[in-house]
């Protein structure tokens, strides 16, 4: 009698609801932007108009010209290499010089907080117009008034470094503390005064490791900038390609390769002591972009 009670018991009882599986979430803006951006991939490869065809050619080409380059590289010209890739590294240095001297009081300008928008806005956009235009364009541009000089590729290093540090300087400044700022304002203090004791202090360490580090780009460009006349060893490198002495490219190669690396490491050294106080390198030291 119990069991058939429990039997009724079971049939009458109501079954449980099947289990509706939730609806996959679309997102057609994300698809769409996927769909473009694979379009302009596309578009990018067709329009290179690449003879797929040749890449196969590839390795075998770059063994032949690796072996005309350091096999063996033509040793007698490194000391004419090495003078000209100091020549090269000082006009990266004097490009830094000017741009930490133009850009570091147009940088506090364009500071949030400090300046007035109708001042600060259009010196970012100066900044920006700046950071657009390449060296080698720049250089380009005043071959005509400076001439065919390593003035020339310093000067243009200069004006590109104006619009990168000038950008990071705001950057740098806007990220710090403001409670010393708002104190140096609530005692009277000028807009000067604010950026001096509130902002300055607190800034100045990684400031001065973004200008080394924008050192470091410059040394690179140099040798670019050469490629188009204004001296160093990037003008040493054309001279040999266009007559095509392998061996001696091989050789500058080398030079700027080692010289490079070594402001490399040595500037990231120092700029890891001024940000953390510790020497070398870790993986928490911040790279901004250069564009």
């Amino acid at each position: 009698m119990a069991s058939a009670l429990n039997l009724s018991e079971s049939l009458s009882a109501p079954s449980s609801p099947a289990t509706v599986r939730p609806r996959r979430p679309r997102h057609p803006v994300r698809a769409l932007a996927w769909l473009g951006l694979s379009l302009v991939i596309v578009a990018a490869f067709w329009s290179a108009r690449i003879n797929w065809a040749s890449l196969a050619d590839f390795p075998a080409e770059s063994l032949k010209y690796l072996a005309a380059l350091f096999g063996p590289p033509d040793w007698s010209k490194f000391g004419e290499a090495f003078t000209a890739m100091l020549l090269s590294v000082q006009m990266a240095w004097i490009g830094t010089l000017i741009g930490v001297i133009v850009s570091l009081p147009l940088s506090f300008l364009a500071t949030a907080g400090v300046s007035p928008r109708l001042v600060a806005w259009p010196l970012r956009f100066v900044f920006a117009v700046i950071r657009a235009v390449p060296e080698v364009v720049v250089a380009i541009l005043i071959l005509s008034v400076t001439g065919l000089t390593p003035f020339t590729g310093a000067l243009a290093l200069g004006i590109g470094s104006i619009g990168t540090l000038g950008k990071w300087g705001y950057e740098t400044f806007e990220a710090v503390d403001r409670g010393p700022s708002e104190a140096v304002r609530s005692a009277g203090g000028s807009p000067f005064d604010v950026m001096r004791w509130g902002i300055w202090p607190a800034a100045s360490a990684e400031v001065l490791s973004l200008w080394l580090y924008r050192f470091e780009i410059n040394v690179r460009a140099s040798a670019i900038l050469g490629l188009i006349g204004a001296g160093g060893i990037g003008k040493m490198l054309q001279d040999n390609v266009q007559f095509r002495n392998w061996d001696a490219v091989g050789m500058l190669l080398i030079v700027v390769i080692v010289i490079t690396v070594g402001i490399d490491q040595l500037s990231g050294a120092v700029r890891q002591r001024l940000v953390t106080g510790r020497w070398g390198r870790s993986r928490q030291t911040r790279r901004p972009q250069t564009r």
